[in-house]
């Protein structure tokens, strides 16, 4: 089996989210990180014959590397074991693989999600420019407001209205008030455009526009809503 540069791409972000991945038979990956405010979930090219986990998945990823974009790969669960030759069939490494237990909040199944009250798309140039005015400001905070009329994304500091901080229309709101707080570091989604569905109940939906890719996000405290 060889990885495809998209499917390598996904990993490189979600190894961001968790140290660590089980691949799981079929299509899909998911991951969650340490404290489960992220789950992020793909649909890859590659279908996945048999169950296997990874433990240092940045490691793994650098191994892969080595071949630049000649790696194959083979598992053998028997010696628990990732071979990975080149091409060439004449480099063969042996990569550790490990069991789910091993792996911190091995994701298994996807979010339910609630109805949400917000709804609204973001393209992938507004988004970047709201990631990076939060890394220029140093804000821990990323925002969604509605004065009713109109949606605002936000780079905060929440704790601290004295701070720095850099807000953006993005969109006409429903008539509902409210404000929705993230952690900056949880917003840790693959550049690109995204329909975001948020609900009160603490939990937001982002999913790529053009990619089977989706991210869900807990809220955090200090979030309101009226109506």
């Amino acid at each position: 089996m060889k990885l495809s540069k998209d499917t390598l791409t996904v990993l490189k972000n979600f190894a961001s989210i968790n140290d660590g991945i089980m691949f799981r038979k079929g299509s899909v990956l998911r991951t969650c990180d340490a404290s489960k405010q992220v789950l992020a979930e793909t649909t890859i090219a590659e279908t996945i014959d048999e169950d296997f986990g990874i433990y240092d998945l940045n490691k793994f990823l650098a191994v892969l590397g080595l071949h630049q974009d000649n790696s194959q790969l083979q598992i053998d669960t028997a010696t628990k074991s990732a071979i990975i030759n080149d091409t060439s069939g004449r480099s063969k490494i042996t990569y550790r693989i490990c069991d789910a237990t091993m792996i911190k909040n091995a994701s298994d199944k996807s979010v339910k999600m609630p109805d949400p009250e917000v709804t609204f798309a973001i393209s992938q140039a507004d988004l970047e420019f709201i990631m990076r005015s939060a890394s220029t400001l140093a804000t821990p905070h990323i925002s969604v407001t509605s004065d009713g009329s109109k949606i605002f994304v936000s780079a905060l500091d929440d704790k601290n209205t004295s701070t720095h901080s850099n807000q953006l229309d993005v969109g006409a709101g429903n008539g509902k008030k409210y404000k929705m707080l993230f952690k900056t570091e949880n917003l840790k989604m693959i550049p690109g455009s995204y329909e975001i569905s948020i609900s009160f109940k603490g939990i937001a939906h982002f999913k790529n526009t053009t990619k089977p890719l989706q991210y869900w996000v807990a809220t955090e405290l200090g979030s309101t809503s009226e109506g």
